[in-house]
């Protein structure tokens, strides 16, 4: 009897799962459509024969910033392998904010991982475009973004497993687009398990272009525990700045991060609290003090 119990679902529970599955199958078969469709202008091979789509993302971003209030967005990307292209080359759309596109900015210091306000007519932009993989670590990509935008990219990517516990890895992007011009953006991470599931990360990247005045920089120094497949629990000291600024350091905080599945494996839920120091007031000179809360649900298809 206990079990039959355990085992019951609520109409309400079951209509949420079925709008749940719904969505990711309707998601899913938009993007094979699409990818079937760009498949075609480029030959007679059918979509069926190799053609994949990865890294499927459509992300709900919610955030509450006290010096900022709420602000909501929703960001998408997928990776469309066309065996009309064959092994090498992938076409790419998405949606997400327009600087981080074509600097290919580190995950870290997003404006989604610092609980920053994004305008989604301003900073948010579609776009879709051509990868070719050169090697194993070296791609070169060409784009646009909203307003048919052009931008290039070419993208290094290399890690070294320094000892059994050590690792470091390096990024480098060298970009070109009407707004930056020509400008790079280099990543060196360094990580350290104490255990399987106890880690310390450093993470750092830098970005130089005709638009920043000298390095617009980040860096992170944390703490991630790992609970199983997705469940993440992470702590961070973090900052970001322009060397060329009045103040070479624009804000600092620290944030702590929670990430596990809420339904199945592909439905990913994220809580993020931070407490940031931004850039000084001009009239005291003092930090202002900001409380952020970032809640994410990301569903992958």
């Amino acid at each position: 009897m206990a079990e039959r119990h355990a085992n019951t679902v609520s109409p309400q529970a079951a209509e949420e799962e079925g709008i749940l599955e719904t969505t990711r199958t309707q998601v899913r078969g938009f993007s094979l459509w699409l990818g079937e469709t760009v498949n075609d202008w480029f030959g007679d091979l059918p979509f069926e024969d190799g053609g994949r789509v990865t890294n499927g993302r459509l992300g709900l971003r919610n955030l509450w910033r006290q010096d900022e209030g709420w602000d909501t967005n929703v960001r998408f990307r997928a990776r469309f392998d066309l065996p009309n292209l064959r092994e090498k080359a992938y076409v790419f759309i998405g949606r997400q904010n327009e600087d981080e596109l074509v600097t290919d900015q580190a995950e870290a210091f997003t404006r989604e991982q610092l609980l920053l306000e994004e305008r989604r007519r301003e900073d948010q932009t579609g776009f879709a475009g051509l990868g070719l993989a050169l090697r194993r670590n070296i791609d070169l990509r060409a784009g646009v973004r909203g307003g048919l935008k052009f931008y290039t990219q070419a993208r290094y990517r290399e890690q070294w497993a320094v000892t059994e516990q050590d690792r470091i890895e390096f990024r480098e992007t060298i970009f070109w687009n009407t707004s930056h011009k020509f400008g790079s953006t280099t990543a060196l991470d360094y990580e350290h398990a104490f255990t399987p599931t106890l880690s310390l990360h450093w993470q750092n990247a830098a970005t130089i272009s005709e638009k920043t005045d000298g390095f617009a920089w980040g860096s992170s120094l944390g703490l991630f525990r790992r609970f199983g497949d997705d469940r993440l629990l992470s702590g961070e000291l973090v900052a970001t700045g322009e060397t060329g600024a009045q103040e070479a350091v624009g804000e600092y905080g620290v944030r702590m991060k929670w990430t596990q599945p809420v339904y199945r494996e592909w439905l990913i839920g994220e809580l993020i609290v931070g407490h940031y120091w931004p850039q000084y007031d001009e009239e005291n000179r003092e930090r202002d003090k900001s409380w952020a809360v970032g809640m994410n649900l990301e569903m992958r298809f």
